[in-house]
């Protein structure tokens, strides 16, 4: 019987790139392998004739024959090809090629040792007041840096790191369990590819020591709590000369005296005289501005409240800033003389001789709530 086309076989033009071949091949040999079709007993030949199409047309001389001469290029010696899989079928098959994604590496199965550094957070408790209108400050951070001794080779100074005698430099290990060929992390140099036999005195090897460092951040006006502020490549130095991380500064911002904040508004409370609440009156407020002052009306009740426009915070993604609510509260008089106590009686006594209800509105309201509940 004929083979197919092994450009039909994988279900690709003839001018396919060979991400493209790959991609193809990696489908066909998850769709079809043995293991994930134990009830299809076609499974297996595509399988193989799946992984004998890759082989040929991922060789760059062996493809150019097929586009010439077809499967006669490699007939009756010619060069090469026949069962990929000799006659232990598919046992001996090297998994690493189409799961090199997965166990990390492709057909050479080295992993990079260089890596990234760290990256590092840096908690900052500001004012209020230099949240509203940015500042600048210092911050003292403890990092990891290269060692001036070894220079990050993490050998004593005069001698060198010598390959890895198990992994020969690659820091991974190949394993074969079953079908399955993995790449592992080597036991013996933990992934770095080099053995240190006089490691440096003053990092213990590793290349790197903790240091801390001075730097100037810049907090914008308007910052709330939990905003981070990334100081690009001020984290921890890389691995085998990999890039460092960053720096992420974390605003908190401290509580106030004063001033709540919710956003981009302020609140506050403001005691207010029982005479003040009853007649009306004016009274002067605090901003982060400075002052201002507000009109009380008269029967002003307590917890009510007064917003001023514009005298909050102008936050970083804000185009106007916000308002603040002024929380009126009604203070009671404490430390009264008896004369004081006296007027105060005589004062409930005429309020008692008119209609009660019509001074004290919000006692009826309640009252008749309360008869409600009760059924009376």
């Amino acid at each position: 019987m004929s083979k197919r086309d092994y450009y039909e076989v994988l279900g690709v033009n003839r001018d396919v790139s060979d991400d493209d071949l790959k991609k193809a091949y990696r489908k066909l040999a998850m769709k079809y392998h043995p293991d994930r079709n134990p009830d299809n007993p076609n499974a297996e030949e595509h399988f193989k004739e799946a992984k004998e199409a890759y082989e040929t047309l991922s060789d760059g001389q062996k493809r150019a024959a097929y586009d010439q001469y077809g499967h006669a290029a490699f007939e009756a010696g010619g060069m090469g090809g026949g069962n990929p899989f000799g006659a232990g079928g598919a046992q001996g098959f090297d998994f690493g090629d189409i799961f090199g994604d997965i166990f990390g590496g492709g057909r050479g199965g080295q992993r990079s040792n260089v890596h990234r550094g760290a990256d590092l957070r840096y908690n900052l408790e500001i004012s209020l007041e230099q949240a509203a209108r940015g500042t600048e400050t210092q911050i003292r951070v403890p990092t990891m840096a290269e060692c001036e001794t070894c220079h990050g080779s993490g050998a004593k100074p005069g001698t060198s790191p010598t390959t890895c005698t198990t992994c020969g430099g690659h820091g991974q290990v190949r394993m074969q369990q079953g079908f399955f060929s993995i790449q592992q992390t080597c036991p013996r140099c933990h992934g770095s590819g080099k053995m240190i036999s006089s490691p440096c005195k003053d990092c213990s090897g590793s290349g790197r020591i903790k240091q801390h460092k001075t730097l100037s951040v810049k907090i914008p006006a308007g910052v709330d709590n939990d905003d981070r502020i990334r100081l690009s490549g001020e984290g921890e130095q890389g691995v085998n000369g990999g890039p460092p991380g960053d720096l992420y500064v974390v605003v908190h911002i401290k509580p106030h005296s004063v001033f709540q904040r919710d956003h981009n508004d302020l609140h506050c409370e403001m005691p207010i005289s029982f005479v003040t609440a009853a007649l009306g009156g004016e009274i002067e407020i605090p901003t982060l501005d400075g002052s201002a002052r507000i009109k009380i009306p008269a029967e002003t009740q307590s917890g009510r409240q007064f917003r001023l426009r514009g005298k909050g915070i102008k936050g970083i993604r804000s185009a106007a800033h916000g308002d603040l609510h002024c929380h009126v509260m009604v203070e009671t008089p404490v430390n009264l003389t008896d004369r004081q106590k006296e007027l105060l009686r005589e004062f409930e006594t005429s309020l008692n001789q008119q209609d009660a209800d019509k001074h004290n509105p919000r006692a009826k309201s309640w009252m008749d709530k309360v008869k409600d509940f009760f059924g009376q």
